[in-house]
């Protein structure tokens, strides 16, 4: 099953995040198939990165995203 969600990068105490499709059985900074975004909970605001195309390309080819990246599409949808 695929999911979309976030895979960490970054220094330490310095996270970055890349919103990612990858398989729900994979480590959570293991391979994935393709980025769609990133996000920075560091700036001010955090900065979020999305490709709505790819993403929704993804969903309807079965995709299904973590309660985080829900809530991302909420926020850009509000801005």
């Amino acid at each position: 099953m695929l999911v979309i969600r976030l895979t960490r990068t970054g220094a330490k105490k310095r996270p970055q995040y890349r919103i990612v499709v990858t398989e729900k059985d994979q480590a959570r900074d293991g391979t994935y198939i393709e980025v769609l975004g990133t996000y920075n909970p560091l700036a001010k605001p955090a900065a979020i990165q999305l490709s709505r195309e790819r993403y929704d390309h993804w969903v309807r080819q079965g995709a299904r995203p973590s309660e985080t990246v829900k809530s991302f599409l909420k926020r850009q949808a509000a801005a």
